[in-house]
């Protein structure tokens, strides 16, 4: 084995309200600060090249709140690895010898003594087939090597927090190809939505963390995750990437017309 562990609707918004009647940016930071003391999240690299997950292991180790708990150098090793560890987030290559990142994805999403587990896929390909394969495993997001660090731990977080990440130019590719397949497939109707549902949902759209949804909307990231839940239900989304895909079907954002 390649790895060894290292150690260590408008309801909403009126129930989540303070004694004012209104949350303030100052209690969603407190909120996040006394998050930082909170166990960190643990990240199993899952790569064939020893010098990136080197790399990448001082990034993660090197960040407050974040951790590795191990490393793998193939999806064959991944798995058994996730299945010893339990780590909250799974950072997956693709193209490995002894098992892929494709493989071992789908793995891991279907044991349901995973479920926890996400799985934020970082290959150097953009290629759609990766793309689209990764999804359909089960992964909770797509980035690319090429992405800055703070992009990284972003993504981490964010993974770990449940929403979907992908690097801008494959969303905006998923949704062209999701709107070129659909055919016929009735858009979901937006009539059900309170004005607060509509307004976090044009937000997701246009790729806002749900950090930077409480902001903008001066509500609690609590109230910003009931409203995300409402919406995947009215909606009948899988994920956040359906979500996307509602707006643009929608029309509350347009497509980036490519250059």
């Amino acid at each position: 084995m390649t790895g060894t562990p290292h150690a260590p609707g408008g309801d909403a918004d009126a129930r989540d309200r303070g004694p004012r009647g209104r949350e303030t940016v100052e209690d969603i930071e407190d909120g996040d600060a006394a998050g930082l003391d909170a166990a960190p999240v643990r990240v199993l690299l899952v790569d064939d090249q020893p010098l990136l997950r080197h790399s990448l292991a001082i990034v993660i180790n090197g960040t407050p709140g974040l951790a590795v708990a191990g490393e793998a150098g193939n999806g064959h090793d991944a798995l058994a690895l996730t299945r010893r560890l339990e780590p909250d987030v799974v950072l997956m290559d693709i193209r490995m010898p002894g098992g892929d990142g494709i493989e071992a994805t789908r793995a891991i999403t279907r044991d349901p003594a995973l479920s926890q587990v996400k799985i934020l896929v970082l290959s150097m390909f953009e290629l759609d087939e990766y793309v689209y394969a990764a999804l359909h495993a089960g992964a909770a997001g797509f980035l690319l090597k090429d992405a800055h660090p703070d992009e990284l731990i972003a993504a981490i977080r964010r993974t770990h927090a449940g929403e979907a990440l992908f690097a801008p130019s494959i969303l905006t590719r998923l949704v062209e190809h999701y709107l070129s397949t659909s055919g016929t497939r009735a858009a979901p109707r937006l009539r059900n939505l309170t004005e607060r549902e509509t307004e976090v949902l044009t937000l997701v759209a246009r790729g806002l963390s749900n950090h930077e949804i409480a902001h903008a909307l001066t509500i609690s990231i609590k109230t910003v995750k009931t409203h995300i839940g409402n919406l995947l239900s009215k909606l009948s989304a899988r994920d956040r990437a359906q979500l996307v895909i509602a707006a643009y079907e929608n029309d509350l954002i347009t497509s980036t017309p490519k250059p």
